[in-house]
């Protein structure tokens, strides 16, 4: 089966998304007359349309707001779609669409009725990453062979097109480390705490960093008064950036620190160091979903922990000392060498 026309769909978040772009960039190599198309939400078309590999933007919000969602599908003339994130609307219109190679997930119950190529695998019980369990799904198109985690980043094939508005660059300091610290989550991932984030904020050289708290507006009224923000080498960005100069910012900074969230990836993703603070247990651990990229490490307290090991609820996390985050970022800071 070669395709000519091919739909990913993944109408779900921005690390999800991101750890499927990969997908594109495999296809294209071992068929790069293949048109390729990515099914997303307006709100990840940003970090889609970073990849190279990705032929054209779909908009799922704006497809269902048309008086045919049907026929905007039709309008693409795929020949084959692969679900990554099972969505019923989506797998029903394809197969309404009749797109001939419809891809999906054996063990999700919209695919039984809708995709007629099924690949069977457990993300539950996997010890694969979730990059590498999405590259299952192209088993039907001919590309078989497992990729090792350190192989996948050269796929994203990301390139910030967008320059950083010249107010935004003025605040990045080229004699200092400049380093982001992500510290919500929008309760996507266990969080290493405020107070440890504070901490590190107190204990990192201000001669040697430059830091930049970012999140979203509602994120900035969780952290409220709790991160003290005085010190001079500290700059909020709480609230103040769209994506797009998130994106643009990230990738002029030198290094990021969250939790397992969209910003982590975006980081990785895009070269610069980046470290993610993990729980061990499965499935949110690292081996499932630690940050892939040249410069990204993931961190937990203990990979033996007996409450994770268990499944069982903990905060562990939190544990993970500052100082060690300190270590690992001033190894990290070429300006430290």
């Amino acid at each position: 089966m070669i395709p000519k026309r091919l739909i990913i769909s993944r109408t779900d978040s921005i690390g999800d998304v991101i750890l499927t772009l990969p997908m594109a960039g495999i296809i294209k190599e071992k068929y790069p007359d293949c048109k390729i198309f990515f099914l997303g939400k307006t709100y990840t078309k940003s970090i889609i349309e970073l990849s190279q590999y990705v032929d054209e933007f779909l908009n799922w919000d704006e497809i269902q707001q048309k008086e045919s969602p049907l026929a905007e599908l039709k309008k693409v003339k795929a020949d084959t779609i692969i679900h990554v994130f099972p969505n019923k609307r989506v797998a029903e219109l394809a197969k309404k669409a009749k797109i001939r190679n419809r891809i999906g997930t054996l063990g999700r119950i919209p695919h039984v009725f809708t995709c007629n190529k099924k690949v069977y695998f457990s993300r539950k019980k996997s010890n694969l990453h979730e990059a590498q369990l999405n590259l299952k799904l192209l088993c039907p198109i001919g590309i078989t062979k497992v990729f090792d985690k350190a192989d996948i980043p050269k796929y994203y094939g990301f390139h910030v097109k967008k320059e950083l508005p010249e107010n935004l660059k003025e605040l990045l300091d080229s004699n200092r480390f400049n380093l982001i610290l992500h510290p919500k989550s929008q309760g996507s991932a266990k969080e290493w705490g405020l107070n440890n984030f504070q901490e590190l904020i107190s204990i990192l050289p201000q001669h040697q960093f430059k830091i930049f708290i970012s999140g979203t507006e509602s994120e900035q009224k969780l952290i409220g008064n709790d991160l003290d923000l005085s010190q001079p080498n500290v700059v909020s960005l709480l609230g103040k950036l769209t994506l797009d100069e998130f994106i643009s910012f990230i990738n002029n900074a030198d290094g990021l620190i969250a939790a397992s969230t969209g910003p982590l990836h975006i980081a990785s993703s895009l070269g610069i160091n980046a470290i993610g603070l993990y729980s061990s247990r499965k499935p949110i651990h690292p081996g499932r979903w630690s940050p892939l990229g040249e410069k990204a490490q993931a961190v937990v307290f203990d990979e033996t922990c007996e409450q994770c090991v268990k499944g069982e609820n903990c905060d562990c996390i939190t544990k993970i000392s500052p100082q060690t985050i300190m270590d690992l970022l001033l190894k990290a800071n070429p300006k430290n060498k």
